[in-house]
């Protein structure tokens, strides 16, 4: 079993909307080498779900895979956001895979809090921020899952502003 990070925007299909439907198709995917991690998925694969574009931005839940990589029909309609004139079904251009809802982790993993952990320093998470579908190692997936178990880590007290007692 491999491991890997997917993102997405809450606002448009996050860990609730995939507890919702139980498994969905992970559909729009539109980078080379997001699409080559997609192509490298098997199923029973662990996902984690990272909220991107959100404040605060982090890791949310897990999934798995249920379905391995298979032609992205929303390349070849017109009326799509991810409408790619270059993909046909005889020549696909994008792929998809379908990932099945496992949990929704009790708090967010906040990227800000992962940057912290010194054996996460090499995780592509947080060097290639752009990246979409991106591979966790088997180390950083246990770190992950065992931060997500844990409480909330206590709150930083506030810096006083300079010039105030």
């Amino acid at each position: 079993m491999r491991h890997w990070l997917m993102k997405s925007e809450p606002d448009v299909f996050g860990i609730a909307d995939l507890a919702k439907k139980g498994t969905s198709p992970w559909d729009g995917v539109r980078n080379y080498q997001a699409r080559n991690h997609m192509m490298a998925m098997a199923v029973g694969d662990q996902v984690f779900v990272h909220h991107s574009s959100a404040k605060p931005s982090g890791i949310a839940g897990l999934g798995r895979i249920a379905r391995a990589a298979y032609p992205d029909h929303t390349a070849w309609d017109p009326s799509s956001d991810y409408f790619d004139s270059k993909s046909t079904p005889e020549k696909p251009r994008w792929m998809m895979v379908d990932v099945t809802y496992v949990r929704t982790f009790p708090r967010l993993l906040p990227l800000d809090e992962l940057h912290t952990v010194p054996d996460l320093e090499e995780m592509v998470l947080l060097n290639n921020t752009r990246l979409s579908v991106q591979p966790v190692t088997p180390a950083e997936a246990k770190i992950i899952l065992a931060l997500a178990a844990r409480p909330e880590p206590p709150a930083k007290p506030a810096r006083p502003k300079k010039g105030s007692r």
